[in-house]
């Protein structure tokens, strides 16, 4: 009985820290907010970055979507912006490269800016690169579902309706839009957090039923 036990508390371990791990590398990702924004507005946008490995975060490049203009960025103590444009002069990628050491294990930077959005509805994704001081580089350019997803925010007359506001001011639509994002953003993460406990606590009683059955069966 000693042995089915210790058998048991093996699998259990390896089977609660491969779920940990995976829901933590999941929740790790770099992200544009708002999810949501109305066609034509100056829209102040976040990009939050956190870091995922046991190194330091040393530079983060973000493409701007196609049909997206840049308007103007804020800058950040101990890091250098540097702006890629093309022939005409629009912003096609933003980089923040770290002056001192970089961005810290179990620290997250956010960065501002503000851009002009697409005329018409649709939806723009987010393409970010996250470079490591070890060399290696993550590429957040995946799909919804993927190890690595891009942002996706829904340019949409919804938008400019639940604002109450001309679509092309910066200040109060703004702060609504982010705050609308970062409410529904926290649902979904005390809804995760439910669907997780759920989880454990299912494969916890699979196991107890199990280990039960072999009790009854030695």
């Amino acid at each position: 009985m000693k042995k089915i036990w210790s058998q048991t508390s093996k699998v259990l371990v390896l089977m609660v820290t491969a779920f940990l791990l995976c829901t933590g590398i999941a929740s790790a990702h770099v992200t544009v907010k708002p999810n949501i924004s109305a066609p034509g507005a100056w829209e102040t946008y976040t990009v939050k970055i956190p870091v995922e490995k046991d190194v330091p975060t040393t530079k983060v490049t973000l493409k701007i979507p196609d049909g997206m203009e840049l308007v103007s960025y804020q800058p950040e103590q101990g890091w250098e912006v540097t702006l890629e444009k093309d022939a005409s002069g629009k912003v096609k990628t933003v980089t923040w490269t770290a002056e001192g050491e970089g961005l810290l294990p179990g620290q997250f930077q956010q960065f501002f800016f503000v851009a002009k959005n697409p005329d018409k509805e649709r939806k723009v994704t987010w393409d970010a690169y996250q470079y490591y001081k070890d060399g290696t580089i993550v590429e957040w350019t995946g799909t919804e579902n993927s190890q690595t997803p891009h942002s996706v925010t829904e340019i949409s007359q919804a938008a400019a309706a639940q604002s109450g506001h001309d679509m092309h001011s910066h200040g109060e639509q703004a702060a609504q839009h982010q705050a609308q994002s970062e409410n529904k953003t926290n649902n979904e993460q005390n809804e995760n957090g439910l669907s997780i406990a759920t989880l454990v606590i299912a494969v916890i009683a699979l196991i107890v039923s199990i280990v039960a059955f072999l009790k009854k069966r030695a």
